[in-house]
């Protein structure tokens, strides 16, 4: 898959408030990823849904405030917008308390939405999102009426972790990135079991995607491209919290790969991002390309 020369990249899903134990900060990985993408220099634009309360309004701000483009953040008059709770282990790493239903559980299609989906070069979407009909059909409609490269975050949160769900979303997409525990889970769904290599290249074929990466936490990632398998062991950090780590590896790899660079580069700097921003507080810490370039070397 060529992602070079990208112009319209869209996010789409949720959006809310992560309820950390040292207060509240904006998060959902699409909004994540969108402003890793801003630090990447990629303009996207977020396809999502905020109440018409005091917390919609907070996080309208925030975004504003990161040059986010809002023209597709919708506002629902019944929902609240949602806050999801965030517990950290010994490790820093993070489990969610997700409350339903929520705004973006409604996002609904329109013509203006019409419009992006045709123009659309690439959109990144998460298992996440479909958990509500409402939002799944605005997806599955959006993905039909566009031609975009179509970029699959899994993120396996039960009890929103449907097979039938799930795997829906994977045959859909071009590009699929998932951890090593969500690769097990969807071999196991389909009675395969194998090493690492051995089930990401089932995965490829199975559900016939061009580009498969697994993430494996503080120990790198690897990526399956071309029938090529890479890996890296990723960069040691202490860290401060793992929210939106994910989230900030996912823009490092789009933006290397819309840039032309190698899968062994890409893949080297997408993990340099993920624990650069493991090492600072929150999810969308302020940071730039070359700080990045600073940190690998």
């Amino acid at each position: 898959m060529d992602y070079t020369g990208l112009q319209t990249v869209v996010c789409f899903g949720e959006v809310l408030w992560d309820m950390l134990p040292g207060g509240a900060r904006p998060g959902g990985a699409p909004l994540n990823v969108g402003i890793h993408l801003k630090r990447q220099g990629i303009h996207p634009l977020l396809v999502s849904r905020t109440g018409n309360d005091r917390e919609g309004e907070k996080l309208r701000r925030f975004l504003l405030k990161s040059k986010m483009d809002l023209r597709f953040l919708q506002t629902d008059n019944a929902l609240p917008t949602s806050q999801v709770l965030v517990h950290l282990d010994e490790h820093k790493n993070a489990t969610y308390e997700i409350c339903e239903p929520v705004a973006w559980d409604n996002i609904q299609f329109s013509k203006k939405m019409d419009n992006l989906a045709a123009k659309a070069d690439l959109i990144v979407f998460g298992t996440l999102a479909s958990r509500n009909e409402t939002t799944r059909k605005t997806l599955l409609k959006f993905l039909e009426h566009s031609p975009a490269k179509r970029f699959l975050d899994v993120n396996l949160r039960p009890p929103y972790d449907t097979r039938d769900v799930v795997e829906k979303m994977l045959h859909l997409a071009d590009f699929v990135k998932l951890n090593n525990d969500e690769l097990q889970t969807i071999a196991r769904w389909n009675s395969r079991n194998g090493n690492e290599e051995e089930l990401s290249r089932w995965f490829f074929e199975y559900f016939s995607c061009s580009t498969v990466c697994v993430t494996r936490g503080a120990n790198g990632a690897a990526i399956l491209k071309d029938d090529k398998w890479f890996e890296h062991p990723g960069f040691k950090v202490v860290a401060v919290d793992t929210v939106g780590s994910g989230d900030s590896f996912l823009a490092g790899l789009i933006a290397q790969l819309s840039a032309g660079s190698s899968p062994e580069k890409a893949l080297e700097y997408a993990c340099a991002t993920g624990a650069f921003v493991a090492s600072r507080q929150g999810a969308v810490p302020e940071y730039s390309a070359r700080d990045i370039e600073a940190f690998i070397k």
